[in-house]
């Protein structure tokens, strides 16, 4: 199945309360979405996996499900994105900042269908505090590929209809919790390209005292690309990272 029929068919599903019994319903809708998150919505619908990353999901079907919140809400500084940082003492991404999110456990259902999004909103209560029933889920973008750690992860999108207090829940997973104003992630003054000692390169953000690189930079990265928010920036301007990172 390819992976339009895959996100529809979990769109579908959500949408509807079909699926197994156990999943539950779940509700995947753009009504009453403010104006400005349109363009996210307008591009996930459209959106290819190539378009968002160079690493997708083994064709074999290997690797480690899981699914991410990409939370979008308005605070005193207008958009802004929930982040969270993880712990320095994890052995996957230790330290890196990133959207709240984790592997599917099995009552979270099928991850073909709506299994990412009870796991993007399960993942987020456990790490943020995060109240799910203040979360209009209002799209999923094709799966993608974490080599390092070997996660096929959804990306799933949300809008925080209703604002919920947040914070670290457990010191040993998450460092802290913060909201980057979408202003502040699309100022070319706060953009540079991240450069590993391995080679690789790829966009970052310096926001709210946190370097956000990665999967996690490249994710917003291209949602600020397609939803037509992105402003020149300094392409040439690096960001050195070490071995630990």
């Amino acid at each position: 199945m390819a992976h339009a029929q895959r996100t529809r068919a979990a769109t579908d599903a959500a949408t509807t309360g079909t699926g197994a019994p156990h999943e539950g319903a779940l509700t995947v809708t753009t009504e009453g979405l403010p104006a400005w998150l349109e363009p996210v919505a307008r591009a996930a619908r459209t959106v290819r996996a190539q378009q968002l990353s160079r690493f997708l999901p083994p064709e074999s079907g290997a690797g480690r499900q899981s699914a991410v919140l990409i939370l979008f809400g308005e605070g005193e500084r207008g958009p802004e994105l929930l982040l969270m940082e993880r712990s320095g003492t994890l052995r996957s991404h230790a330290g890196q900042p990133s959207f709240p999110g984790g592997s599917l456990d099995p009552e979270d259902g099928d991850h073909l269908t709506t299994g990412p999004l009870r796991a993007a909103l399960r993942e987020a209560e456990e790490e943020t505090g995060l109240d799910p029933s203040g979360v209009q889920l209002f799209g999923v973008l094709p799966r993608l590929y974490i080599p390092v750690s070997s996660f096929v992860v959804t990306p799933v999108l949300g809008w925080w209809r209703t604002p919920s207090p947040v914070g670290a829940v457990d010191p040993a997973e998450t460092a802290r919790v913060f909201t980057a104003p979408v202003a502040d992630l699309t100022d070319p003054a706060n953009r540079a390209t991240a450069v590993h000692p391995s080679g690789h390169e790829g966009p970052a953000f310096l926001v709210e005292s946190a370097l956000v690189w990665g999967f996690t930079a490249g994710v917003i990265d291209r949602i600020v690309h397609y939803a037509g928010w992105e402003r020149p920036w300094d392409r040439t301007r690096q960001v050195p990272l070490d071995w630990r990172a």
